[in-house]
């Protein structure tokens, strides 16, 4: 079913570009609809049940009317009107029932999106590449706190402290081969081979993150964008639309000190993550090993080295940590090495280092395990696993590391100040203190219900590290801050309703009144200005986390004693409240872990849940993977490269006239495929977007990317744009363009209801739409039309500054701005 694509390409990449009116399909017209977050069928899109696949696969692919299969060969048949084909690409984040085990890497997306989040720079080549090494490290110690939460269940909880100790053990009768008591000193009961046996849980759990990286990487990593030497386009060849030369860059990203104007998401190469991925995940296999290869051989080394212990073991025990020690030097080096340039298609891979570095640090786990598991008389299990301060000193690191960041997001955004920037600059740095709290909740959380269910009474066994318990009892006081926001937030939207419902009667004069309908469109239009006020929210609880980690990690160095335990001998009332801090803690923690398996089992096996799941990936998995190469793979590296083959080869065979129109994130996609055009087929695109999260959400949040700078040079580089919005959507919204950059993008806000009371013609309420439905405004028919009209076969339009000359439509009106 691949008529359009085998047409279209029939110039094939080498042939030229068709004069007008030379094939007689010159003047045909297409339509492009690429939908948003939560996904479509393509008959809704179309608005037609028959509806067959032009190109594509099962995962993303492009649709039409199955009476315009043929379009290009009737152009006669579309001189009034356009060809309609449906981008569809839900199958990307929400296509199948294993996506809801993603929901156990949202620690390192989120990390991943702090990557992105660095601030426009100007001139600041070395900070902006210290800014991406920080990220790059804070992404490395979630991998080691996941492996460092399962190494303290299956290797401290339950090897070393229930299977040594006989309460714990009768208890489990499925660890009594491993108890020295009730297996009679069998094999497997020395302390050393108890771990090694248990470190088939962390080194599964690394193989698992290993094989979803690289099983996702031969699938997103491997599209290949279209080249700019050897796609379809004008035979301008790789040099970037900013006319600069190749220069490397740091890891991904806008090229440090470049013109702003020109966002990275225009270079040849920046869909094109393999190379950085595989790097990345190499690093982050061998890190993973080596802190379970770590977790066997320290215990044992630590037994090594007493007074009178034998010197051959000694000795080897050195050498495994030194050897340890090495490894973790390197994995740290990789990760600090800067990344390949995106100014082309970077087909390179380093693969002795993607091959060897993995290999070498399984072949030391293999030692570990041998080394840990040799015989040592009377060595027993006792407290807790030696080296339980590890959690600590990832806490710290991580700490210092977002510490650091900010003050370098702060530098960056001085540079360039951004007023709309969330968080003045600072949301890279909020998001990864919420990325390394997540971790250590979820690590923390498992180690927590393990724990209670193998010691029953509480007495048997020591439990999980201090810390652990320390930072459950604070999760009480910072839900308490949140609920606090959370009842400031109702409360100014709640004025903000009142204030509203004057407005929404002279929006709609000359129409009766219903004071019910009125406080429901008042409460809508409140209700969607709250994702302007997600900024502070994310200061406030990102600031509260990390004055609370802090005081967690300082009260565990220092007391070395649970919250409760600490407090003891204190004022009641702080004994008290630490009591129920940490009882309370640990119960939320739990409830918290039971209610994420819960939703991702549900999510399994419900079609309606898994596709709300897909909806948070949609938002979080749009940018490729530059921080961890376990977050989830980004879906824009095959959308974008689709979208963009499908522009080029149409504007190559027909001469133009193309309008590309994204609804959500759907237009975020349909920017960004427009960027990756060459400059003279950019011209001949005209870009409709509706419910668009570019500046409100992307431009806030991602400044160096879609800050004002980038969305007006992309104003100036296609034909026309033009934006339509509600005051009722909470994600769509104006772009804000700064300055007089020429014919406007926004048009006024969309009336929602369209009818506020019952009319002739709508007898029945109108609905509030929202962001939902925005074909079923007249204005979006209106705009589409004049876009239309203003493309010619020819050539663009005029450009001009203020409001254009009004261009001849179609039907003998206007085209007005655009």
């Amino acid at each position: 079913m691949e008529q359009s694509q085998q047409r279209a390409g029939a110039g094939g990449q080498d042939a030229p570009a068709p004069r007008d009116g030379e094939d007689g399909r010159s003047g045909t017209a297409l339509e492009l609809l690429v939908h948003g977050v939560g996904g479509t069928t393509p008959a809704e899109m179309l608005d037609d049940p028959r509806t067959v696949r032009v190109t594509g696969d099962h995962i993303a692919a492009v649709f039409r009317r199955a009476e315009d299969a043929d379009a290009e060969s009737r152009p006669e048949d579309y001189r009034g009107r356009p060809v309609p084909e449906a981008y569809v690409w839900c199958n990307l984040t929400s296509g199948n029932g294993t996506r809801a085990l993603w929901l156990l890497l949202l620690p390192f997306m989120v990390v991943n999106l702090a990557h992105w989040m660095r601030p426009s720079a100007r001139g600041r080549t070395r900070t902006v590449r210290l800014y991406g090494l920080l990220v790059r490290l804070a992404g490395l110690t979630l991998t080691v706190l996941l492996v460092a939460g399962a190494c303290e269940v299956a290797l401290d909880l339950v090897a070393w402290q229930c299977a040594g100790t006989r309460a714990c053990a009768e208890r489990h009768s499925w660890l009594g081969f491993l108890s020295p008591v009730m297996s009679d000193g069998g094999w497997w009961s020395t302390p050393g081979r108890r771990l090694a046996l248990a470190a088939a849980v962390p080194a599964a759990l690394a193989g698992l993150l290993w094989y979803l990286s690289l099983r996702t990487w031969r699938a997103y990593e491997s599209q290949q964008p279209m080249d700019r030497e050897d796609g379809p386009g004008d035979g301008q060849g790789a040099a970037p639309a900013d006319g600069h030369a190749g220069a490397p860059e740091e890891g991904r990203g806008t090229v440090p000190g470049e013109d702003p104007a020109h966002t990275a998401l225009g270079r040849p190469g920046f869909w094109y993550g393999r190379r950085l991925v595989a790097r990345l995940r190499a690093a982050h296999t061998a890190a993973a090993l080596l802190t379970v290869a770590a977790a066997v051989g320290a215990p044992a080394a630590r037994f090594d080295r007493r007074p009178g212990g034998p010197a051959l073991l000694d000795t080897l025990g050195w050498l495994l940590m030194a050897a340890l020690a090495a490894g973790a030097v390197v994995v740290v080096a990789v990760v600090c090495r800067r990344g390949r340039s995106e100014r082309h298609l970077d087909r390179e891979l380093d693969r002795r280092l993607v091959r060897h570095l993995p290999l070498v640090a399984l072949a030391l786990f293999v030692l570990a395990l041998l080394y840990g598991g040799w015989s040592r008389p009377g060595w027993s299990s006792a407290g807790r696993l030696p080296g339980d301060m590890t959690f600590g000193g990832i806490v710290l690191v991580q700490g210092l590391l977002v510490v650091a960041l900010a003050v370098v997001a702060h530098l960056l955004h001085r540079s360039r100040p951004d007023a709309r920037a969330a968080i003045r600059g600072l949301g890279g740095p909020a998001v990864a203190m919420l990325a390394c709290a997540l971790g250590g909740v979820m690590s923390g959380g498992v180690a927590q219900r393990v724990s209670d269910w193998l010691d029953g009474t509480g007495t048997s066994i020591d439990g999980p590290p201090v810390l652990l318990t320390w930072q459950a009892s604070v999760i009480p006081p910072l839900l308490v801050v949140v609920l606090l926001l959370c009842a400031a937030l109702a409360r100014h939207t709640w004025r903000l309703a009142r204030a509203e419902r004057d407005d929404i009667e002279s929006d709609h004069p000359g129409e009766a009144g219903d004071p019910g309908r009125t406080r429901r469109i008042a409460l809508t239009r409140a209700l969607a200005t709250l994702t302007d006020r997600a900024p502070l929210l994310v200061a406030i609880v990102s600031a509260t986390t990390l004055l609370l980690g802090a005081g967690a990690l300082v009260g565990a160095l220092t007391t070395d004693r649970a919250p409760a335990d600490a407090a003891r001998g204190t004022y009641a009332v702080v004994h008290g409240a630490a009591e129920t801090a940490q009882a309370l803690g640990s119960w939320l923690i739990g409830l918290g872990f039971i209610l994420f398996v819960t939703w991702g089992r549900r999510a399994y096996k419900d079609a309606s849940a898994r596709r709300t799941i897909g909806i948070l990936w949609d938002v979080g998995t749009f940018w490729p993977r530059a921080a961890h190469p376990f977050a989830p793979p980004c879906y824009a590296e095959r959308a974008v490269p689709d979208l963009t083959w499908r522009m080029a080869t149409w504007t190559r065979a027909t001469g133009g006239r193309l309008v590309i129109s994204g609804h959500s994130q759907g237009s975020v996609l349909a920017a960004s495929a427009a960027w990756q055009l060459e400059p003279s087929a950019r011209k001949r695109v005209a870009l409709l977007t509706y419910g668009s999260p570019l500046e409100r959400l992307y431009g806030r949040w991602f400044p160096a990317h879609f800050g004002p700078a980038a969305l007006g040079s992309l104003h100036e580089e296609v034909d026309c744009w033009r934006n339509l919005y509600r005051t009722t959507d909470p994600i769509g919204g104006p772009m804000r363009l700064p300055g007089d950059p020429g014919p406007d993008v926004d048009r006024a806000p969309l009336k929602d209801p369209l009818t506020y009371g019952r009319t002739e013609l709508h007898p029945l309420p109108a609905p509030i739409l929202g962001h939902s439905d925005y074909q079923a405004d007249p204005a979006f028919a209106e705009e589409r039309r004049r876009l239309l009209a203003r493309l010619r076969p020819d050539v663009p339009g005029p450009r001009q500054t203020g409001r254009a000359p009004s261009v001849p439509a179609a039907d003998g009106g206007t085209t007005g701005n655009c």
